[in-house]
């Protein structure tokens, strides 16, 4: 880890960083029980999940996750810091903010294997995204409970994906839906919008 990622050492002798969810490791007593485990490429960064389904899967396909994980797109699912326990190479990370281009750990921010630079998730200020391809699926059944349910940012896309999927020029759910996203979700999205901005008029928000 580089010099400028320590963050210091605390009078308990552990940085504290390490005291906090996601990198905090759980006590025995909180009884963390373990739906799936994953690892890095090198094997160096393991860690666990108890939860079975993520809270969300999507595809991004913006330019910054394209750059930063040499590929067209990322998949990701979101989970709450608590879920994820580390069981090996918590001290092994770094950090990497694209917003300042800076390696000082500062939220939203990306997260690697200081060894074989595998991303290992996405650091936000209440959630974070991980990275399914890391998981060790032992079913079918686990890995569909990863099944992406849209696409993000998909006008930056390098590539088509006609899977039928809601596609969203930019953040799901407050974006505009674009090219093949279902027509009855395009619909309903639009019915959403025209409801909020008529009860706006109504309230004078047109002023």
């Amino acid at each position: 880890m580089h010099k400028t990622q320590s963050r210091g050492d605390e009078t308990t002798g552990l940085s504290e960083w390490k005291k906090r969810a996601p990198y905090k490791i759980h006590d025995p007593s909180e009884h963390f029980e373990a739906k799936y485990e994953a690892s890095c490429h090198c094997g160096r960064v393991k860690y666990q999940l108890n939860r079975v389904e993520p809270l969300d899967s999507k595809l991004c396909h913006c330019t910054t996750c394209q750059t930063q994980h040499a590929a067209p797109f990322q998949w990701a699912a979101i989970f709450h810091k608590e879920d994820i326990n580390f069981v090996n190479g918590h001290h092994d990370l770094e950090w990497y903010d694209p917003t300042d281009k800076s390696i000082e750990h500062k939220l939203p921010c990306k997260v690697r294997c200081s060894y074989c630079h595998s991303p290992i998730m996405d650091e936000g200020r209440n959630m974070i995204l991980l990275f399914p391809s890391l998981i060790h699926f032992k079913t079918k059944a686990d890995r569909l409970n990863f099944k992406p349910r849209c696409h993000m940012f998909y006008g930056q896309r390098v590539m088509d994906i006609p899977d039928g999927l809601p596609k969203w020029d930019g953040l799901n759910d407050t974006s505009n839906l674009i090219e093949d996203s279902p027509p009855d979700l395009v619909r309903e999205v639009e019915q959403k919008r025209d409801k909020e901005r008529a009860e706006r008029f109504e309230k004078g928000g047109n002023k």
